[in-house]
């Protein structure tokens, strides 16, 4: 209790309070504009806490945190664009939703989602920081091999109705993670001599290209050029009343659960959280066709997820040293900074940092009620425009988003190119969710992999009978894999029996 009130105490000061609403601010802004993630923009913010008290440059990147894993939903429901990597299972339902107008429910239900997602991650964080990270310390190489594994047999369910599509899809994006450097041997690969591959593809521009241009490519087949987005007339852009929003509480609870458990093993982030949840409630769904089509938890689903995550990546951050994710490493060099080592000893000698932090990670999420109220506002305004002009701006948005992220002029091709491969894959009824979940799993496994072969002497038996969280994720992904098939074979016996 004393920790607690000593973080309690570090919050409330005129300086914390400003530094907290400062990252909140900026990381909505910043998860708002595609290419620049939560990550981007803590990173652009860390010069600035050079001169802070250790506390507060940690509080005010917690905020920017929490911000950036939200503001990427708007232009995930307003334009079909994912301001960040996180928010790209959001576009699925979120943007569909906004097309049948119900754009204010999506826009709301993603901010109550994600505060509340935020606000169970911070509890978490608070009572089972140790006893996560000790689950965390328990996954080792063939742990995340087939953690990786389970999420690629749910490229299963996003085949919709037909699940060779999805594996198809699934295999694609596995392929092109595959460019660049081989993690063991050092050598490039499927990169054709062009020294840009040699790095891989980056995942900014791919997910743009994917999404954005696609999409611009679809709608620009056929318009009016006098089509306008008109607001007044087709789109609710009010919030909802309270009672809406109480029947996704058990969503959000399962979503968060999910968060939180991704975030707290380290190297699997936000957007593995958020297909995870996805993919679940999908699943799980007395309706799965709905999904894809504008049913409202396809956003509240991985919207609770990634921000609960924050909590969850703090854990082996605080506890161990170790970031769960790209953000918390940004937040690891800015401890470092300033002198303080992360992990157990830090709850003895700085108390007022990680309870400091719990406190603030609380008040964060309230900021970023109004905070997100504000952006909402303002953002809905700027697809009341002409669809030329709005194709333009997306456009140009998505080609500086891929240029800023690395400043590299080859990303730009990238984006441009895969716009056209998902351009095709939408004629051709491809899910994109499965190319990008295969592109992000995919090194994952290969490399885990690869680790836990060498630990056990290339034996794959032993890789799936390591431990018993070895054993249960392979019957997970066994499960995964047949569960999809149950619903067509129940159908077709039941047609079986009416004749």
């Amino acid at each position: 209790m004393e920790n607690f009130l000593i973080g309690i105490q570090a919050l409330l000061s005129i300086k914390s309070l400003l530094a907290i609403l400062a990252g909140v601010t900026w990381g909505t802004i910043g998860g708002i504009i595609p290419g620049i993630n939560a990550t981007i923009a803590m990173a652009l913010l860390l010069p600035f806490t050079w001169g802070m008290e250790p506390q507060v440059a940690v509080m005010m990147l917690g905020g920017v945190y929490c911000g950036g894993e939200y503001g990427g939903s708007i232009p995930a429901i307003l334009i079909g664009t994912p301001g960040t990597n996180a928010a790209a299972a959001t576009v699925f339902d979120g943007y569909e939703m906004h097309k049948k107008g119900e754009t204010g429910l999506a826009l709301y239900l993603s901010l109550y989602s994600s505060v509340f997602g935020g606000l169970f991650g911070a509890v978490c964080l608070m009572l089972m920081a140790i006893p996560l990270a000790g689950i965390a310390l328990a996954f080792g190489p063939a742990e995340y091999f087939l953690l990786a594994l389970v999420g690629l047999t749910l490229i299963c369910s996003l085949g919709e109705n037909n699940i060779l599509k999805g594996i198809w899809a699934g295999l694609f994006g596995i392929l092109l993670s595959f460019i660049g450097f081989d993690p063991f041997a050092g050598t490039p690969r499927f990169t054709f001599g062009i020294l840009d591959l040699t790095s891989g593809l980056e995942m900014v521009a791919l997910m743009m290209g994917l999404f954005a241009v696609s999409e611009v490519l679809r709608q620009a087949q056929n318009f009016d050029i006098n089509d306008k987005y008109k607001f007044d007339k087709k789109n609710d852009t009010s919030m909802p009343k309270l009672s809406v929003f109480k029947k996704f509480l058990s969503v959000n609870i399962i979503a968060s659960v999910i968060g939180v458990i991704v975030g707290a093993m380290p190297g699997a982030g936000a957007t593995v959280a958020s297909f995870l949840s996805y993919s679940y409630f999908k699943r799980s769904s007395k309706n799965p066709d709905s999904f894809g089509k504008g049913n409202p938890v396809g956003v509240a689903a991985p919207e609770a997820a990634n921000n609960a995550v924050t909590g969850g990546a703090m854990v082996p951050l605080l506890a161990l040293g170790i970031p769960g994710s790209n953000s918390t490493a940004i937040m690891l060099g800015a401890l470092i900074i300033h002198n303080v080592n992360p992990g157990p000893m830090l709850f003895v000698d700085h108390p007022e940092i990680p309870y400091g932090i719990f406190s603030s990670l609380f008040v964060a999420n309230i900021m970023m009620i109004f905070v997100g109220i504000v952006c909402i506002k303002c953002a809905v305004k700027i697809t009341a425009i002409s669809k030329p002009a709005l194709f333009a701006c997306i456009v140009t948005l998505v080609f500086t988003g891929s240029y800023a992220f690395n400043s590299v002029h080859f990303d730009v091709l990238v984006a441009f190119l895969c716009g056209i491969a998902g351009y095709f894959m939408r004629r051709m009824n491809l899910p994109h969710a499965a190319t990008v979940l295969g592109f992000v799993l995919g090194y994952i496994m290969e490399a885990n992999l690869r680790r836990a072969l060498i630990l056990t002497r290339g034996s794959y038996l032993k890789v799936f009978l390591n431990s018993p969280i070895t054993v249960a994720l392979t019957v997970i992904a066994v499960i995964s894999v047949l569960w999809p098939l149950v619903g067509p074979l129940r159908r077709s016996m039941k047609v079986q029996k009416t004749y």
